[in-house]
């Protein structure tokens, strides 16, 4: 990771430095070494130094990687009108859709919104059909409050067997329901619905853009809509993605600075891109998409879209040892140590770095214990 790479190089060139005032001294100071075997001191500074310390200390450590997001309402979905007719109203980019309410105007008709995961395909206008999206309008004049009757699922149409479609049946209490609903709404009074009378959205919808114009076919790329609540949009390579789990809280940072919580919702099951060294060079690395949701809605009302920045924590130290960075010795014989004001070096094992800090664990590391780290 990026920010690893860069603790890295930090530790490189503090330790070097370090190393050389022990093995070169300062001018005037004298010579320090030490024997790592022996592990005594083969001199000692001549004259005083002013050393900078820092204490051992007692912490929580944690890995982090920041990446950048783009907030907004996600990914936009056509919306294809049916039925003839010519559009005679539409909506205004950032209208929500309702259930039960008209989204535009067809032949100055109501169109009117209902939620489910099956279009209307086909009239409904013949009692004893059976099928999904006789179950959608019999849900929606449920949740909209008519008494549909019994719409239960006839065994004679269960999904599988030969020739059924599944769903409910348009019975006579259904189709009264509908036209109580119709009569309620102003509409024409059939207790029937012709195609193109109704829309069909996955749920609460938000108008993104509308892209037909007054006069244009009913039947045709009518609008995009989007989500009604926003999220923040960013790819995570491919490599990187094992860390990154549904679920796993983040911070948002916005334009102006302000920190928020979020909460990965959505890691895509597919790579998009470079599967091959030739595409890699062209689009770079393959990525992973992933949709990060802010816990708070009121925390981006005020904002549609914003590049923002997404902070992943993931390894998480609770209670380690740790010290500066800049304390670190490189040894000869490999490894790492720390130096004690009076000259002497205690051998440590590195774990995670953060924020400038490293953890440490070894014989004689003790939390208090002081260090000379680099200026």
């Amino acid at each position: 990771m990026a920010e690893h790479r860069l603790h890295v190089r930090r530790r490189h060139r503090f330790t070097v430095t370090l190393a050389v005032l022990l093995s070169a001294g300062t001018a005037g100071a004298g010579t320090v070494a030490w024997n790592a075997r022996a592990g005594t001191h083969e001199s000692a500074p001549d004259q005083p130094v002013h050393l900078h310390t820092s204490k051992v200390a007692r912490t929580d450590l944690s890995t982090r990687r920041t990446m950048p997001g783009t907030l907004g309402y996600g990914r936009p979905l056509p919306l294809r009108g049916k039925g003839a007719g010519t559009v005679t109203r539409l909506p205004s980019p950032g209208a929500r859709a309702a259930r039960g309410k008209a989204l535009y105007w067809v032949d100055d008709q109501p169109v009117t919104v209902f939620f489910g995961d099956t279009p209307f395909f086909r009239p409904l206008d013949k009692l004893g059909l059976h099928g999904h999206d006789v179950t959608v309008l019999a849900d929606n004049l449920r949740a909209l409050g008519y008494d549909i009757g019994d719409t239960a699922w006839s065994s004679r149409h269960t999904a599988g067997a030969e020739g059924a479609s599944g769903g409910d049946e348009f019975t006579p209490a259904l189709s009264a329901a509908l036209k109580r609903w119709q009569q309620h709404t102003g509409q024409q009074a059939t207790g029937t619905l012709a195609l193109g009378r109704a829309v069909v959205l996955p749920g609460p919808v938000r108008v993104n853009t509308v892209g037909a114009v007054l006069g244009d076919p009913a039947e045709g790329d009518l609008l995009t809509y989007t989500s009604t609540a926003k999220s923040v949009a960013l790819t995570v390579d491919a490599t990187d993605v094992g860390g990154v789990r549904t679920g796993q809280a983040v911070t948002v940072t916005l334009p102006d600075n302000r920190e928020i919580p979020a909460t990965v919702t959505v890691v895509a099951r597919a790579v998009q891109g470079g599967s091959s060294d030739e595409e890699q060079a062209q689009a770079g690395p393959p990525t992973v998409a992933v949709t990060v949701t802010p816990r708070r809605a009121a925390d981006v009302k005020a904002l549609d879209s914003a590049s923002v920045q997404v902070l992943f924590t993931s390894t998480e130290r609770k209670g380690v040892l740790a010290v500066p960075v800049t304390a670190l010795v490189a040894l000869r014989e490999g490894g790492y140590a720390v130096q004690r004001p009076g000259g002497g070096l205690v051998a440590v094992e590195t774990g995670v770095f953060s924020d400038g800090l490293v953890e440490i664990s070894g014989p004689g590391v003790g939390e208090g214990m002081t260090v000379v780290t680099a200026s």
